[in-house]
């Protein structure tokens, strides 16, 4: 449990909710994030990648469980067939709302505040993309990236510039973390290698692959302003069940 000083936070690549077993099943991802109990967590492939881009977890689906609620980033992809798609939507009584920003979300619980947010478009030869959300816990301010960064090593480098380099030109400073599924297999080269000391790694452990974890690819890089008390993964029944990574957690205080 979060004690008063410390906020706790997690990362969880989702796989669109599809588990080791090949079914979707959104209610699986809801139990995994009720066992971590976290603040604030960002979700990677949190959205169809195909069609109306839907979430892969029901807005009801959240609204019901009653646990967290999405940051609203006031976008959404353009899907082809746009007008078509929107009838069809209406008529079937469909909801294609995503989540998030190119797969990225952030949820938080209902005791955090929500100051600002955006939608940052990175550069790749494919859509992708990260989510900044500047939120408020108590009177402490703290701004969280959630981020899934390409399988190429050259594009890794040039989004994680662009993450910092737009982090910089935000208009408040505070507290920062960056957070997701960097696809880095080095633990100190590639794209982590231009943190330039403002920014350290939790130690939470391999997280990938969830039947057998050997690679620390899902990293919480926290800014030197914050402190780690404690990082891990999370490594319950259900989440070795519930998508090909294990999500992880950190608990901080500024």
């Amino acid at each position: 449990m979060t004690s008063p000083a410390t906020i706790t936070i997690a990362s969880y690549n989702m796989h669109k909710a599809v588990g080791l077993d090949g079914r979707r099943d959104p209610h699986r991802v809801l139990k995994v994030l009720q066992e971590i109990d976290a603040d604030i967590v960002a979700l990677q492939e949190a959205d169809k990648r195909v069609g109306g881009r839907a979430s892969t977890v029901p807005h009801a689906l959240i609204d019901s469980h009653g646990m967290y609620k999405p940051v609203h980033l006031g976008v959404r992809h353009k899907r082809t067939l746009e007008r078509v798609r929107k009838h069809a939507d209406r008529l079937f009584k469909l909801d294609t709302r995503n989540i998030g920003w190119h797969g990225n979300a952030i949820l938080v619980k209902h005791h955090v505040g929500v100051l600002d947010c955006a939608a940052l478009e990175l550069p790749t030869l494919e859509p992708r993309g990260a989510v900044i959300a500047e939120l408020l816990i108590g009177d402490k301010p703290i701004r969280v990236v959630g981020m899934h960064l390409d399988l190429s090593g050259l594009w890794r480098r040039r989004q994680m510039q662009a993450i910092l380099e737009a982090i910089e030109r935000r208009p408040h400073k505070m507290p920062t973390v960056l957070m997701g599924d960097t696809n880095e297999w080095r633990t100190a080269g590639g794209c982590l290698r231009d943190l330039n000391g403002e920014f350290r790694i939790a130690p939470t452990g391999p997280s990938f692959h969830a039947r057998h974890p050997v690679a620390a690819l899902d990293r919480i890089i926290v800014h030197k302003d914050l402190s780690i008390h404690a990082a891990g993964v999370h490594m319950s029944p259900a989440a070795r069940k519930a998508s090909d990574h294990l999500p992880i957690w950190a608990r901080l205080s500024a």
